[in-house]
């Protein structure tokens, strides 16, 4: 069974192996970026199955655009992966409001745009499947990652109620949590234009490590998390609504889990002590 993609985010990392697994597995991809020209060598390698397209997800009229082009030249999509975008590091004191809403609409904003948007015609053909690529960070919270957290928890939480929501129609919908792959993620975070001192000795440790995810054995491939997302596609069954990905990440989300557990023990104790 051969299926129609739109991809955001494949000028490098996951969104550009994804694109080149799935062409490579015979299927057709739109591919987007907010630069094209990053996506020409990409292209090149395999003419005959991606299509590019320039997208900014945090711009309305090419969010529909992008859409259009994908029904106009496959005459429909099977499969919709918001995988696009971007980090501000710093406390939640660093952050302006302009750098958090410039981060959400990036992270969730344009997700949402983009699943109403392909909702229609996945209803009209009897299926579909949407997949929002989240991160560990969208199950724990990460000093000097404040914004990409509150994007990543927002996503999960949309991800939720839009997998009930689509469910009676045939459409899946799914979180994608990756734990560290090689995409130099950590050295392309921006830094909040209010970066204090203050913070430094709490939030600098956290960057070190991002940038640090470069290659190793704890670090994972691109090309493996293509395998993965093919894979999960393929799954005639039914699947879990978030699926951690990547090295560690069952181990990870199972450790957060026992954390939750002792909290909620905490909060119990705390509150049938009553008042002091």
């Amino acid at each position: 069974m051969t299926r129609r993609w739109l991809v955001t985010g494949c000028s490098s990392g996951l969104g550009r192996a994804l694109a080149a697994a799935a062409a490579d597995a015979g299927d057709t991809v739109v591919v987007t970026a907010r630069r094209p020209a990053d996506l020409d060598e990409l292209v090149r390698s395999r003419p005959d199955r991606l299509l590019p397209v320039a997208l900014d997800v945090r711009d309305g009229a090419q969010c529909e655009a992008a859409v259009a082009h994908a029904v106009e030249r496959l005459g429909g999509l099977d499969v919709l992966v918001n995988n696009a975008g971007n980090g501000v590091f710093g406390a939640v004191e660093e952050v302006t409001d302009g750098e958090l809403r410039d981060q959400l609409e990036t992270l969730v904003v344009g997700p949402w745009r983009l699943a109403g948007l392909v909702l229609p015609l996945m209803r009209a053909q009897g299926g579909g499947h949407i997949l929002n690529v989240s991160s560990l960070a969208g199950r724990m919270a990460f000093p000097g990652l404040a914004a990409y957290v509150t994007g990543k928890y927002a996503l999960e939480g949309m991800t939720q109620a839009l997998a009930a929501e689509a469910a009676p129609f045939g459409v899946r919908v799914t979180a994608l949590e990756p734990a560290g792959y090689a995409t130099r993620y950590g050295t392309s975070l921006a830094d909040a234009a209010g970066r204090s001192p203050l913070y430094a000795p709490f939030t600098d440790p956290m960057r070190g490590l991002l940038g640090s995810m470069v290659e190793g054995p704890t670090v994972g491939r691109p090309e493996d998390f293509a395998r993965l997302v093919l894979r999960i596609v393929a799954e005639p069954g039914p699947l879990p609504v978030r699926i951690p990905v990547g090295p560690g990440s069952q181990d990870f989300v199972a450790a957060v889990q026992v954390a939750a557990a002792e909290e909620l023990a905490a909060a119990r104790a705390l509150l049938d002590a009553g008042p002091a």
